[in-house]
C-alpha cells in the first residue's frame, strides 16, 4: 500500500509513532496528484516545493499535534497565508491575504501540512462552477460548492480537506464522490477568514475516508466531548428514519440508499423507527431560502459596487434583491427556524441519530448542475451536526450516500454513532 492510500486515521498512527514522515506522505500525495489531477481537476493551486517545505517544517516540530503530518486540502474561498485565495472569481485572481483563516490556523497549529487549494463554485455560492470532475465518472459533477475538496479526498490526493456548507455544499458532494463528510453544529468552528455568504448558515466542514478521519479533525477543533470517544455497538442503537418533507423529490436511488441503510442497521441489531417531523417542517426549506438570499444581499454588495462588470449575474441578482425579500419575510424565517430547532432537539434523546437522504440522487451529468441541496438545506438552517456516509452504487455506477443527523451540540455523540454504523451502512 502506498502512503496516499492510507486513511487519515491510519496515516496519523504511523506519523505519531514515527514509521511514516510528513514529507514521505506528502510526496506520495504529490505523486497521486500527478497521476489524477489532469483528469479530475480538483486543485486550483498546488506548489509541490511549498507543500514539501510545509511537510519538512512539520517533521521538525518538537510536539506532534492531532493532525501531525496529514496533507490538507483547503477550499479556495478559505484564506491561506502562503497560497492564493481566488474564490473562483475573476475579481480575486491571484489574491493572497497573507494570513490563515481561523480553521486553517487551527489545522496548521495541530500539525497539518497545508497542501493546496481545492476548486469551488464561485464564492462557494453561485456563478461560475468548478472545473472539477467526479472521480467515478468524469462526465458528472462532483457536487458543489466544495467540489474539489470532495473529489481530492475521493482520489487520494489528500487524506482530509475542508469544505463549507451554506445549503448542501459539504454533505452532497460527499454522497456524489463516495467519501465521508461532517458538517458540525453551526458556530462550533470559527469561520473567520472564509468568504461570508450567510452568517446564519455558513459552516466549516471537512472530508475524510472513514469516520475516524472525521473524528481527528473534530478533535483538532476541540468539539465538545471529542476528547473521550465512546465505543458504541450497532445493537441497541435507536435510529429515526426521516423521509422528511421532500421525500417525493428523492430519486429512486436516493430512496433506495436510505431504505437499504435502514435494513442493514436492523439486521445488525439496531432499532429503526419511522420518524415523522411536525407540520412546521413543511415550511423549513422556504425559511432557508429566505435567509440565504436575504443575507446574501449584503454578502456580495461590496463586489457588486466595486467591480460589477466582473461579477456573475447571479450575484447581481442577490445584491439587487431579485427575490423581493422583505424585512417581514426575514423576521418570519428567523422565528420559524428557531421554533423548528426546538422541535427537532426534542426528538432527542429518544434517538441516537436520525437517518435521512444525503442528496436527491446520483451526481448529475455535466458541471453546471451541481445537484439539488433540498435534502441538506433544512439541516443547515437547523444548525445540527450532519455526517455523510457512503452507502450504495446508483443505476449509473456512481455513489449514493446517506446522512445521519444529531441534535445541536451533539457532534461527539454523532461521531460515536458514525463509527458504529459506518461498517454496516457502507458495506460495499
Amino acid at each position: 500500500m502506498e502512503p496516499w492510500q492510507l486513511t487519515a486515521a491510519a496515516a496519523a498512527a504511523k506519523l505519531q509513532d514515527g514509521s511514516l514522515t510528513a514529507e514521505a506522505l506528502t510526496r506520495s500525495c504529490l505523486e497521486r496528484c500527478a497521476e489524477r489531477e489532469p483528469i479530475t481537476k480538483a486543485l486550483v493551486f498546488l506548489d509541490a516545493e511549498l507543500a514539501i517545505r510545509n511537510a519538512r517544517r512539520v517533521d521538525k516540530a518538537y510536539a506532534k499535534g492531532v493532525l501531525h503530518g496529514l496533507p490538507l486540502g483547503v477550499k479556495d474561498m478559505i484564506d491561506t497565508a502562503d497560497m492564493p485565495t481566488t474564490h473562483n472569481s475573476p475579481l480575486y485572481a491571484g489574491l493572497q491575504q497573507g494570513r490563515d483563516a481561523a480553521c486553517v490556523g487551527v489545522a496548521r497549529g495541530e500539525g497539518a501540512v497545508v497542501f493546496g487549494k481545492t476548486d469551488t463554485v464561485e464564492f462557494a455560492a453561485a456563478g461560475r462552477r468548478a472545473l472539477t470532475r467526479n472521480p467515478h465518472d468524469v462526465t458528472r459533477t462532483p457536487g458543489g460548492s466544495s467540489s474539489g475538496s470532495a473529489a481530492a479526498v475521493a482520489e487520494g490526493m489528500v487524506p482530509i480537506a475542508f469544505g463549507t456548507q451554506t445549503g448542501g455544499s459539504t454533505i452532497r458532494p460527499a454522497s456524489f464522490c463516495g467519501v465521508y463528510a461532517m458538517k458540525p453544529t453551526h458556530g462550533v468552528v470559527n469561520s473567520e477568514g472564509a468568504k461570508r455568504y450567510s452568517h446564519t448558515l455558513d459552516t466549516i466542514g471537512w472530508y475524510g475516508r472513514s469516520p475516524a478521519d472525521l473524528h481527528l479533525v473534530a478533535r483538532a477543533f476541540r468539539l465538545f466531548g471529542t476528547e473521550a470517544p465512546v465505543a458504541k455497538s450497532v445493537g441497541g442503537l435507536r435510529i429515526g428514519l426521516c423521509r422528511g418533507p421532500h421525500w417525493n423529490i428523492a430519486a429512486p436511488e436516493s430512496q433506495e440508499a436510505v431504505l437499504t441503510a435502514a435494513k442493514r442497521l436492523e439486521a445488525a441489531g439496531a432499532v429503526v423507527e419511522d420518524m415523522v417531523l411536525p407540520d412546521a417542517f413543511d415550511e423549513i426549506s422556504r425559511a432557508h431560502h429566505i435567509v440565504l438570499h436575504g443575507e446574501g444581499r449584503g454578502a456580495f454588495l461590496q463586489e457588486f459596487l466595486a467591480a460589477p462588470g466582473l461579477l456573475h449575474q447571479d450575484f447581481h441578482d442577490r445584491a439587487l434583491n431579485k427575490e423581493g425579500i422583505t424585512p417581514r419575510d426575514m423576521v418570519w424565517a428567523y422565528d420559524h427556524a428557531a421554533a423548528c430547532r426546538r422541535l427537532f432537539d426534542a426528538v432527542f434523546p429518544g434517538y441516537d441519530a436520525v437517518l435521512t437522504p444525503a442528496a436527491a440522487g446520483e451526481a448529475p451529468v455535466g458541471r453546471q448542475d451541481t445537484g439539488n441541496p433540498i435534502f441538506n438545506s433544512m439541516w443547515t438552517l437547523l444548525h445540527v451536526p450532519c455526517i455523510g456516509i457512503p452507502c450504495i452504487t446508483g443505476p449509473n455506477g456512481v455513489p449514493v450516500g446517506v446522512q445521519i443527523i444529531g441534535p445541536r451540540m451533539g457532534d461527539a455523540a454523532l461521531l460515536d454513532v458514525a463509527a458504529a454504523v459506518a461498517p454496516v451502512v457502507d458495506a460495499a
